[in-house]
């Protein structure tokens, strides 16, 4: 049976080794990325089985990676790597298409088992749509961001919790918390200048 291939992408050398060590003592082809950006370009260019991902990282973080990888390869499944900081981030990337996420530090059952479950998970389910499906739902969080300044503070805090009234896909409530501007604008049209600076402001949250 061929090997399942792993790309592992964190700013932390430690942690890459001892992912690679776990997975490939159990037959699994590993590459490994210090860089969100070079990580983000393999997972797209190359082929893998699953990709695990730090949430926070210097260049790109977690969040904007999950996006990008889902929205060109929607059904590869991409886990979280995380501290204890951002486990609520992770728990957040799970409601946006993240397959799982495990803690730092971690033992090597845990990691295993977590990776064969997200195999799994991909192997039996459908992926998510990508494309645009609720339009006017999303006009309305975007003219409600763009003068509410309450609402700004719970996206940012709470991320998707923030969104459960409105009826979004997973992809759609991504490219709001990580203030996907290009791909917003060709699903719906130019935007407005203020929505547009809201939006900027997503790239820079810390939380992402």
């Amino acid at each position: 049976m061929k090997p399942n291939k792993a790309l592992v992408i964190d700013d932390e050398q430690v942690v890459l080794d001892s992912v690679t060590k776990i997975l490939t003592d159990e037959n699994y082809e590993v590459d490994v990325s210090l860089s969100g950006q070079e990580g983000l370009q393999w997972a797209i260019g190359r082929d893998y089985d699953i990709v695990l991902t730090d949430i926070r990282m210097p260049d790109i973080g977690g969040m904007r990676v999950l996006r990008d990888i889902k929205r060109a390869k929607p059904s590869l499944p991409v886990m979280m790597i995380t501290g204890y900081a951002s486990v609520e981030s992770s728990v957040q990337a799970m409601k946006l298409g993240a397959a799982d996420y495990i803690e730092k530090p971690f033992t090597p059952v845990q990691l295993l088992k977590a990776v064969a479950s997200a195999l799994e998970m991909a192997s039996t389910q459908e992926p998510e749509e990508q494309e645009l499906i609720h339009k006017e739902e999303m006009i309305k969080v975007l003219e409600r961001a763009s003068s509410d300044s309450e609402f700004i503070a719970n996206l940012l805090y709470h991320g998707a919790d923030a969104l459960e009234e409105y009826e979004l896909t997973g992809p759609e409530r991504l490219a709001v918390l990580t203030g996907d501007i290009g791909w917003i604008e060709e699903q719906i049209g130019p935007l407005t200048p203020i929505q547009k600076k809201w939006l900027e402001q997503r790239l820079s949250a810390d939380i992402w």
